[in-house]
């Protein structure tokens, strides 16, 4: 009898019927990014087995602040993209969100993919 370990990510495209179980939290993000490309679609997170509860607020800047506890050199975009879904935002108003929020000088960029609120 095998074991079928459930991966933590799962990410959609409801316009193309595809459903992608990608490794890594960032990997939503990639995916997002070539799929966006290629079609124009945006895509919903429909998992995310984060193992704390992410912050209830659809305030980008109180999130990310929320999260910076748990991670050390910013958040991953990934993690910020699964907390934003449980408060109805896809992948892409997402990045949208952290670009307008980021024009701002309200977020910072730590390293490639990660966040940090100033």
């Amino acid at each position: 009898m095998t074991h079928h370990q459930q991966p933590a990510f799962a990410v959609a495209c409801e316009e193309c019927d595809i459903d992608v179980e990608p490794d890594s939290a960032n990997e939503t993000v990639d995916f997002y990014r070539r799929h966006r490309r290629q079609t124009g679609h945006d895509v919903v997170l429909t998992r995310a087995d984060l193992e704390f509860e992410p912050p209830a607020s659809d305030d980008l800047v109180t999130v990310i602040a929320g999260l910076e506890k748990r991670y050390e050199n910013g958040v991953p975009i990934g993690i910020v993209a699964a907390a934003m879904s449980e408060q109805g935002f896809s992948v892409g108003e997402t990045l949208e969100e952290i670009y307008e929020v980021r024009m701002t000088g309200a977020l910072y960029e730590p390293r490639d993919d990660h966040l940090a609120a100033f």
